[in-house]
């Protein structure tokens, strides 16, 4: 795989110590910004064949902010062309302390009752398909989640639960990579950990319809 994506780097992540909104997004667009395009293009083939249907890049821009900077960014591939938050979908991005490749149903999107009602008949299967050191998130903002294999029977049917009563609930799973590891990767070598992960999470893609 040949790519004009070389990996990231200290002074990308270094982006989410810059103090202050205007600031950081000028650190953001001039370091990360570009690197996330190139990802998202390069991995859009990959990513359609994969679902099945066009999936289309969107890398975020944050336009909604007016005083705290972003503590992350990312960039996802959804089925649709104008947006991406109200459907499944994939993403790959950065907090400072890590990169995350991850499939994500964020509260936006109507498809958290299908996904928690697949998730519940498919649960044993999902359990021993995932790798231990995926992890689960029900909050895209924080950057904690829980290991895969930390995940209780009691963590699981909370989370499904949760998916199909709370209105604003939302799940992500997938790979946390260290800062530290990370910018180590070559931009191949990354770019063949993030297509890995993605053929690994796509069951729960599919559960998602």
């Amino acid at each position: 795989m040949t790519t004009a994506f070389t990996g990231f780097n200290d002074q990308d992540f270094d982006v989410f110590s810059v103090p202050g909104l205007e600031a950081r997004m000028e650190a953001l667009i001039e370091h990360v910004r570009p690197k996330l395009e190139l990802i998202g293009a390069e991995l859009a083939p990959l990513v359609s064949a994969l679902a099945g249907e066009d999936m289309f890049v969107h890398v975020a821009k944050h336009a909604r902010r007016k005083v705290n900077p972003p503590i992350d960014t990312w960039v996802a591939w959804a089925a649709n062309k104008r947006g991406y938050k109200a459907l499944p979908h994939f993403e790959v991005g950065l907090f400072g302390t890590h990169l995350f490749v991850i499939f994500a149903i964020i509260y936006e999107s109507p498809n958290k009752a299908v996904f928690a009602a697949n998730l519940e008949a498919k649960l044993k299967k999902t359990i021993k398909a995932l790798p231990g050191h995926f992890y689960w998130s029900m909050d895209h903002m924080n950057p904690e989640g829980t290991p895969h294999q930390s995940m209780s029977q009691g963590d699981f049917e909370k989370l499904i639960h949760k998916l199909k009563e709370v209105k604003k609930a939302e799940v992500m799973c997938g790979l946390r990579i260290p800062r530290e590891e990370a910018v180590k990767l070559s931009g191949d070598k990354l770019l063949e950990k993030v297509q890995e992960t993605f053929e690994t999470l796509l069951p729960l893609y599919k559960m998602s319809f």
